[in-house]
């Protein structure tokens, strides 16, 4: 079993890259694409994009299912998520309360 932080590793290396997050914005666009539909209008050869999909695939951030003979890539945002709870909710949650606390002492003052 692959360990929490080599998961996490993975999907910070997976996202370092601009040519995969296009891709996944790409499909955030448009989910359930071909290989092919991924490819149109990119500066990148098909075998460059399929490099980029399998690294976002072992990353868990692409799943794949198959139709007929056609391979269809989906977003997983469930680890962009978890990264996002872990690294950025943390602190917003704490912003949020400053805040909270900045806006009630102005409403007291005013008072």
């Amino acid at each position: 079993m692959i360990r929490v932080t080599e998961a996490t590793d993975k999907v910070f290396k997976a996202l370092a890259d601009p040519s995969r997050r296009e891709l996944l914005d790409r499909l955030h666009a448009n989910n359930g694409q071909t290989l092919s539909e991924l490819c149109a209008d990119l500066d990148m050869t098909r075998q460059a994009v399929a490099k980029h999909l399998a690294l976002l695939e072992a990353a868990n951030l692409v799943a794949t299912a198959w139709r007929g003979r056609e391979k269809l890539h989906y977003l997983n945002p469930v680890p962009i998520h978890e990264i996002y709870e872990r690294w950025i909710g943390k602190y917003e949650r704490h912003r949020l309360r400053v805040l909270h606390e900045l806006k009630k002492g102005i409403e007291e003052k005013d008072e």
